[in-house]
């Protein structure tokens, strides 16, 4: 598609349910991994990640089953049993984050082989960090044609780790290794995105034990096998951010389901300053604007979570 025509027709005005978070659901899908009994995850996006994150799962012998529940789409992950521990460039390449399935592979079977997100160009996309917190944790690592060979013989060993600066896919990769390691793991210096509260919070219903969650200091107890859960998707914040920034651009009202206001508390505040109702309610927002009102100008400064998000900050300079 080369363009996308819109006219506008005035105000909006409606309902909108949020999807389930995609930077949520493809770190669960690789948690899946770790246990041999189903995971059934709800209000799961219909995205592309999450078809190749699927294929790559299946390509390990995991049963993913797509299907519409009470709750809309779901799907069930069975783990039973690992047929394979290969995870080929043809298909990390087309998800970056695919990546993260290295340590729960590593974590539940003692050996993995995980295409680099870039091929052999290993600076097309930094994994150092994720690297070095799994050698910490007593991984033997070697990088060989684009790819990385782990080997954990004798299993993970609970570290101390700091990370030298937020890594929100460092702390979640690190997590999902820890949980199985024998003894305690300390991440310090951790990224506090709600989407890693999201997964803590299922690991934890799988049975790991994990405190300082939504801190930036998280510590793991190590457990010697995780068990099965449902578990529903956190609402995507950034497509929740998108649907409040088009409501006061173009007034009306519009309320906002299926996702805690919290999620977008950052953005909420210069909204409210710029002259824009936003109301909180049980499962979501109210966003209401007359349009006939000029908004105010209000400066904001991108930072890591609390702070305002980037992928934020278009929808917001259009919106002023």
């Amino acid at each position: 598609m080369d363009s996308i025509a819109v006219r506008g027709n005035g105000p909006l005005y409606g309902d909108i349910s949020v999807s389930g978070a995609k930077n949520s659901a493809i770190k669960l899908m690789a948690a899946t991994i770790l246990t041999d009994q189903p995971v059934r995850l709800t209000n799961m996006p219909r995205l592309a990640d999450t078809k190749f994150l699927g294929q790559l799962l299946r390509q390990f012998g995991v049963t993913v089953t797509e299907s519409d529940g009470p709750d809309g789409q779901q799907t069930l992950f069975d783990a039973k049993d690992i047929t394979s521990t290969f995870a080929p460039y043809d298909l990390v390449r087309q998800m970056r984050a695919s990546f993260n399935v290295l340590g729960p592979l590593l974590a539940r079977t003692g050996h993995a082989k995980v295409s680099l997100p870039g091929g052999c160009t290993i600076g097309a996309r930094p994994v150092d960090l994720h690297l070095d917190a799994l050698s910490r944790l007593g991984a033997v690592i070697e990088l060989e044609e684009g790819y990385v060979s782990a080997v954990a013989p004798k299993g993970l060993k609970g570290a101390e780790i700091e990370f030298p600066f937020v890594s929100v896919g460092a702390t979640e990769h690190t997590l999902m290794a820890a949980v199985l390691a024998e003894g305690t793991t300390v991440l310090r210096r951790a990224a506090r995105e709600p989407e890693i509260g999201d997964l803590v919070r299922c690991l934890t219903a799988m049975g790991a034990k994990i405190e300082g969650v939504d801190t930036d200091t998280l510590t793991i107890t190590g457990v010697t096998s995780l068990k099965g859960t449902d578990w529903a998707v956190i609402a995507d914040r950034i497509e929740m951010g998108s649907y409040a920034c088009a409501a006061a651009m173009a007034g009306g009202e519009v309320r906002l389901t299926k996702a805690a206001p919290g999620l977008i508390a950052s953005l909420m505040d210069p909204m409210v300053e710029a002259g824009v109702e936003v109301t909180p309610t049980d499962d979501g927002v109210i966003v209401k604007r007359d349009p006939a009102v000029r908004l105010k100008a209000v400066n904001v400064a991108t930072e890591v979570y609390p702070g305002f998000a980037t992928d934020l900050q278009a929808q917001f300079m259009a919106l002023m």
